[in-house]
């Protein structure tokens, strides 16, 4: 087994920065979550006694006015103490004024729904803020992230296998999959190996065997080749133009397929893009098909810095978006203000049809990830630069205000659950009954948490 003293000083170092954004991010969305309720309390007029970042024993904390501040020892959470969540507590009318069991139920929703509301206005002034600097903003369907074959390369070995357009891969290699990052990283790191697929084409399952071929391109690593069975995630059609940029300019129109570019057959969309990124600033022959017809463009893209694992480059963009992808960008500081509520909206959903798909077992549950994998793309995302940090805290809010509205007893949404059954019945739940229902709660969360921790270990040692 490695040891690890056995570690590099670069190994180590890479560690230690992952560890450190992990902790910036999941403070920003802790701080933000428990704010929300801090606000919600004082504004109703309850008491606060703790604001807490983290869980356990106290590292430090101060007291200011009626409020203790905490950074505790267990940095996974938070939490805001409200005096007289236990009934008992309050012994004085003054102090069922300022209890959080003495509110109407009205305030106490507020107070708890508040957690997660202010995870939602984060994302969303996050999303509008960036809107509002000219950039464009990237919000996924399910369309992107399913294993459909969108587009093959003629004469690969997909093609040559049988695999068809329209095919849903459903494993590899006898592996459970149910989105294309799964497919795509699992040909990519085959070391050229035949692989066995299932592939669900009108309603019946198919094997198909084909043998990957190694990546060429001046990115793709010497050290570590990936490889390629001829699947690409998208047809090279475009379905918007950004008002104002490269491709806007030089003709391009939603509908368009392009066909070449600079005489070179182009089969997908990975295929052309890549071919813009390779050549900002250079003027670039598009032919494209639109209504049969078959059309030159002239596109030069522009370019754009971009910073990976700390080093910088060009790259070129031309402002098009394809299928199944929803781009927005904003003219304006009013357009993103708006636009910026749609952006949310358009997370949020993803995020909760993903969550009931993998509920349901439309997707895999091993796409579960737990603290670890927070941690990795936390400093995968801090070394591509300070916009992909912030983009990833708007990411990851939405994700926690969706799982704390789940009607699961010790979550936010399982309080709201109680507070619904209070209002039907018209008065609130035992207190024994509440009891156990937050033990089962406990034991769901932690079963949960033990099995994300779980699929983190089996993916850095599968690796």
């Amino acid at each position: 087994m490695t040891s690890a003293f056995a570690w590099s000083p670069d190994t180590l170092w890479l560690l230690l920065q992952k560890a450190w954004w992990f902790l910036v991010v999941l403070g920003v969305l802790v701080a933000f979550h428990e704010l929300g309720h801090f606000l919600a309390a004082r504004w109703v007029g309850v008491k606060v006694l703790k604001f807490s970042i983290g869980f356990g024993p106290k590292i430090f904390g101060r007291q200011v006015g009626e409020t203790e501040y905490l950074v505790s020892a267990v940095p996974l959470g938070g939490y805001v103490k409200l005096f007289g969540e236990d009934e008992t507590e309050a012994t004085t009318p003054d102090d069922r004024r300022r209890s959080f069991s003495h509110q109407g139920l009205w305030g106490k929703v507020l107070i708890v729904a508040a957690g997660p509301g202010f995870n939602f206005i984060l994302a969303y002034l996050i999303f509008a803020g960036w809107l509002s600097t000219g950039s464009p903003l990237f919000v996924p369907t399910f369309r992107d992230l399913s294993a459909d074959v969108e587009a093959l390369v003629p004469g690969s070995p997909a093609s040559v296998a049988g695999m068809e357009v329209g095919d849903r891969v459903v494993s590899v290699n006898g592996k459970e999959i149910t989105t294309k990052t799964e497919l795509l990283d699992l040909i990519s790191r085959s070391s050229g190996q035949p692989i066995s697929l299932e592939v669900r084409r009108d309603g019946h399952l198919k094997a198909i065997t084909a043998t990957p071929v190694q990546m060429t391109g001046d990115e793709i690593s010497k050290e570590e080749p990936l490889y390629t069975i001829g699947v690409e995630e998208m047809p090279a059609l475009v379905t918007s133009v950004l008002h104002g940029s490269p491709a806007s300019t030089a003709g391009l129109q939603p509908g368009d397929r392009v066909v070449a570019i600079e005489g070179q057959t182009v089969y997908s969309w990975s295929q052309m893009t890549t071919h813009v990124r390779e050549h900002p600033g250079t003027p670039l022959k598009f032919e494209v098909l639109r209504e049969g017809i078959r059309t030159t463009l002239t596109v030069t893209p522009a370019s754009e810095k971009l910073t990976v694992n700390g080093q910088t480059s060009e790259v070129g963009k031309i402002g098009i978006s394809g299928p199944g992808r929803s781009l927005m960008r904003s003219e304006s500081v009013a357009e993103a203000v708006y636009q910026g509520l749609e952006a949310t909206w358009g997370w949020t959903e993803l995020t909760a049809i993903g969550l009931y798909k993998m509920v349901v077992g439309d997707i895999s549950s091993k796409n579960i990830g737990g603290p670890l994998t927070i941690a990795n793309i936390s400093g995968e995302a801090a070394s591509q630069g300070a916009s992909s940090v912030v983009f990833l805290i708007a990411i990851l809010s939405i994700n926690l205000g969706v799982l704390n509205l789940l009607p699961i007893p010790i979550l936010d949404g399982g309080h709201l659950l109680f507070f619904l059954i209070e209002g039907i019945l018209r008065k609130p739940l035992g207190e024994r009954q509440r009891e156990v229902a937050q033990q089962v709660g406990l034991v769901l969360l932690v079963g949960v948490m033990i099995f994300a921790f779980w699929n983190d270990l089996e993916r850095i040692f599968s690796r």
